[in-house]
């Protein structure tokens, strides 16, 4: 059986999941070659937010990108490339987008529904007015605690708005993935390589069953 993947070119963006080999920028972005995606590029800026992704904002961890099946090149220092230009220039079929920790304000008493909401539209209509088909990729359920103070039912609350409010991009409940605290951590919000292998096998497997997805053509 030929996979739905096959053929298509895809744009990875992101913060820090993506930020390091072993992270997804390894694990999602082989399986997506290896289910049939002609090429894959994946570009992470540590502790990116979605409307950062508009004009070239300096990240506050590093960054890291790869290209096909090339090594992972990590950066110190990192900017986010304005999405438009990363549209124009690798004229994608598909975009995923790794984004929920980063704004999940797990230190704040109370969920920034309004600021998540200004953040993640911001994004999706600059995708959308491209008219490239895109896949948003929500947060695993890591560990609880942590120097990022997450906590189960705030991941919980930013996947379920996530899911309603990603619209045109499709979207992809990682919590649905695993069970909480069934894939480590190493510091609450970073997973381990074993989980990290987890993750980017299970988001490649839902993105071929997405009906936007089956429905792209190279």
């Amino acid at each position: 059986m030929i996979s739905v993947l096959t053929g298509l070119t895809i744009l990875v963006v992101g913060d820090s999941h993506l930020g390091y080999p072993g992270y997804l920028i390894d694990t999602l972005q082989d399986n997506l070659l290896a289910n049939g995606a002609k090429q894959v590029h994946t570009v992470s800026v540590c502790g990116s937010t979605p409307a950062q992704w508009i004009t070239a904002t300096p990240g506050t961890c590093g960054g890291a990108e790869k290209v096909g099946k090339t090594p992972v090149v990590h950066k110190q220092t990192a900017s986010t490339t304005p999405i438009s230009q990363l549209l124009a220039a690798d004229k994608p079929n598909l975009v995923i987008i790794v984004q929920g920790d980063t704004i999940g304000g797990y230190a704040q008493p109370v969920f920034p529904k309004t600021w998540v909401w200004q953040q993640v539209t911001t994004l999706t209509k600059a995708i959308a007015a491209t008219n490239t088909a895109c896949v948003w990729v929500g947060p695993p359920w890591g560990s609880e605690g942590g120097k990022y103070q997450k906590t189960f039912p705030r991941v919980q609350q930013i996947s379920s708005f996530l899911a309603t409010n990603v619209a045109p991009c499709e979207y992809i409940d990682s919590t649905k993935m695993s069970k909480p605290g069934d894939w480590g951590s190493t510091d609450g919000q970073h997973l381990t390589t074993t989980a990290y292998k987890a993750w980017g096998k299970d988001i490649s497997d839902a993105l071929q069953q997405l009906p936007g997805v089956k429905k792209l053509k190279p």
